[in-house]
């Protein structure tokens, strides 16, 4: 162990600030006279809001814990040992702080094989072993259960994955090995693949069951009681743990492909990390778990991988966009103190369409406060109100919701066609009317006759200027841009704009309602199309312009594969529409006509009334001739990497604009936005860092837009 130990101790020297977890070690008289069990219990002294992660000061901890216990099983004190975490928490994996600061692949590479080394000891331990899953528990925590040689979970577990793929890495401290020996490689590939890169799909403890990972399941209340009882029985012989027989034929082979098919379609070869897992599980086919030396193999394939990913700037960039969620979207900067956010008792929508219909469905459920919406007549409000009591039907029927909770929600979701009665005592009302500048001026006029003096009156425009908007009212300083993104009950950003006027107490209030909305907000200035359209319509314009030059449609298409971006250019035009599109562009073209263009093939397809290039034929998906018909093209065909370069380019030239206008605070918000709002995947870190990798910052604006070390390997000191 003394290797093992000196390369602990060298990675606790590179991580001083490491949030320790330690491993307890208490004695427990088993059930049925079983004999006396060593309970390992994971805490870093912490409650549940900061949950245990391993550095090397915590395996170091564990790994003294388990000479131990080591001590005690050769001796006969113990006939058995388990782990198990502190409430709610079991363990969520490596401290990613740590792996932030690494320099060297020798230092990667030993940070691999020191929790490697430290694992095997429990699998290694001469009494039999069990994992008690109380909590939440991710990649080394599902890790190191998994080199017990029994496992239970609780029913009550909320979050279960190995979501190393999703941020960039493998399971390198035994995932990719043990895992598909465990349950098969088809299980496997789902847990480690495809819920990982489905935006790190969450297990529940009825599916760590259900798949096999877990032997047995107990309700919570009393879980650690029923575990060592479960535990106390195994070790009697009472009770024999049966698996099921792995298929280590074609059905292992079909199921990395279909892993490569799942990667393919999310990153087309352009991230490693899903590839290094598969073909670590691929090599691992012949492995035996009763057989410990059969799966070093696989132990230090992982080890190489996770070395030459701690490595890499895609990991960097799945760290850097993993803080950027889970921390600066609980902080935005520029959001004015909160003490200032006046309360919201009710809201007012106006509109009463899809969109109006979503929001008031949100505002609804998130605040639990009355929400009135408004329109033109009374068949529009009906159908707004019925939409909303409609989706709680829904909720109601997926056993989302009780009975009381639904009756409670659709009494608070009403509508009338007398504003001044609807929203004499709202705190807060929101337009989401037709996005044409003299109409919505004309909704704020009307309801500044009719709210209080310190009602917020937001909008949700997607490109108009607030400022302009608010500009004929007696009291432009409570508007506020309130910009939500489609589908609102899924996607997480709200892009807050302050207009010219705009005053911190109504700022401050949109920024507490967005937080009890759970929403990510970010602050914008009050610039045309404000970021995530701005972006997206420099974006698509330039594919737009390439393609009506005379770059086939379907070229185009697979020149921006290695971006993985969630839907193709053309795919997302259909999801936002072609008029929406269209409109965006020209607003952006008359505020930038020197580098927004607009589209006569658009254009085209707008008034032929069409929702998309695409049309079904036979269950698939082609060109619509009747659009194709429609549109001329020129005759200059690029290549597909000059596709990609020159669509890359103009973002990269219209970010470094935005953050020179000072659109956002930082470009840490621009790809804050990216991700939450445009679905622009985690491996690319949003766009900046890939924009900063790829040389295209520098070659177009002269600079990167982050500093070394932030998304990328820090120079060596």
């Amino acid at each position: 162990m003394s290797n093992t130990t000196e390369l602990l101790q060298h990675g606790a020297e590179l991580f001083p600030g490491e949030v320790v977890t330690t491993a307890h070690v208490r004695h427990l008289d088993l059930p049925l006279q079983a004999g006396k069990l060593a309970l390992i219990t994971l805490d870093n002294g912490f409650d549940h809001t900061k949950p245990t992660t391993f550095g090397p000061g915590s395996l170091l901890k564990l790994s003294a814990a388990l000479d131990q216990v080591e001590a005690e099983a050769a001796e006969g004190k113990i006939v058995g040992a388990a782990i198990t975490g502190k409430p709610f928490i079991f363990a969520v994996g490596a401290d990613l702080k740590g792996v932030e600061l690494l320099q060297q692949h020798a230092d990667a590479l030993a940070i691999g094989k020191g929790g490697h080394e430290v694992f095997k000891r429990i699998a290694a331990l001469p009494v039999p072993t069990f994992a008690f899953y109380n909590g939440a528990a991710m990649g080394g925590g599902v890790e190191v259960g998994l080199h017990c040689d029994y496992r239970t979970v609780s029913a009550g577990v909320p979050a279960f994955s190995l979501p190393e793929v999703f941020l960039g890495l493998v399971p390198g401290w035994g995932g990719c090995t043990i895992l598909p020996n465990l349950i098969g490689a088809g299980k496997a590939v789902k847990v480690i693949i495809e819920n990982s890169m489905n935006q790190n799909k969450q297990l529940k403890g009825k599916d760590v069951f259900e798949l096999g990972i877990a032997d047995a399941i107990f309700e919570p209340a009393d879980f650690l009681e029923q575990s060592l009882l479960w535990a106390a029985r195994v070790l009697k012989g009472d009770l024999v743990v049966e698996r099921e027989a792995i298929d280590r034929g074609k059905a292992w082979d079909d199921a990395v492909l279909w892993g490569r098919m799942v990667a393919d379609g999310k990153v087309h070869g352009a991230a490693p990390a899903a590839y290094k897992a598969l073909d670590i599980i691929a090599a691992v086919k012949d492995a035996d778990l009763a057989d410990k030396a059969s799966l070093q193999a696989g132990f230090d394939a992982e080890d190489a991988a996770l070395a030459d990913l701690i490595m890499s700037g895609e990991l960097r960039s799945g760290i850097y966009a993993f803080n950027l969620v889970q921390r600066r979207a609980k902080r935005p900067v520029g959001a004015p103190d909160k003490s200032l956010a006046r309360p919201v008792s009710k809201v007012g929508v106006v509109g009463a369409g899809l969109m109006a219909s979503q929001l008031a469905l949100l505002f609804a459920r998130r605040l639990e406060v009355p929400v009135v919406l408004t329109d033109i007549d009374q068949e529009r409000v009906d159908k707004g109100v019925g939409y909303v009591h409609a989706e709680i039907d829904k909720l109601l029927g997926k056993g989302r919701i009780g009975q009381d909770k639904a009756n409670r929600l659709k009494g608070l979701v009403t509508g009338s066609l007398d504003k001044a009665a609807a929203f004499g005592d709202a705190d807060f009302v929101i337009e989401a009317v037709f996005e044409e500048m003299g109409v919505k001026q004309t909704v704020f006029a009307d309801l500044e006759n009719v709210v209080s003096p310190t009602c917020v009156l937001a909008t949700n425009t997607s490109s108009l200027s607030v400022t302009e908007m608010a500009s004929k009212l007696k009291h432009p300083e409570r508007v506020v841009g309130f910009h939500f993104f489609n589908p609102v009950a899924i996607l997480p950003l709200l892009e807050i704009v302050r207009g010219e006027q705009t005053d911190d107490a109504s700022l401050a209030t949109a920024f507490a309602v967005s937080k009890k909305l759970k929403k990510t907000s970010v602050l914008c200035k009050d610039a045309p199309a404000f970021v995530v359209n701005r972006i997206l319509t420099r974006f698509m314009g330039e594919i737009q312009n390439i393609i009506d030059e005379g770059t086939p449609i379907a070229s185009v298409e697979k020149a921006v594969e290695p971006l993985g971006l969630p839907m193709s250019p053309i795919m997302l035009l259909e999801l936002v529409g072609p008029a929406i599109a269209l409109h965006v562009s020209e607003t952006l073209h008359g505020a930038f006509p020197e580098r927004f263009t607009v589209s006569e093939n658009l254009g085209k397809v707008v008034k032929a009334g069409k929702r998309g290039f695409y049309t079904w034929v036979d269950g698939k998906q082609v060109l619509d001739p009747e659009v194709l018909e429609l549109l001329t093209f020129g005759d200059s065909v690029l290549t597909e990497e000059q596709v990609l370069s020159r669509a890359l380019e103009a973002v990269a030239q219209e970010i470094g604009l935005m953050l020179a206008e000072g659109v956002v605070a930082e470009a840490q918000d621009i790809d804050l936005c990216m991700i939450t709002g445009a679905g622009w995947p985690f491996h690319l870190g949003g766009i900046t860092p890939y924009l900063d990798r790829e040389g295209i910052s520098e070659r177009v604006n002269g600079k990167k837009f982050l500093a070394p070390g932030v998304a990328s390997v820090p120079a060596q000191a």
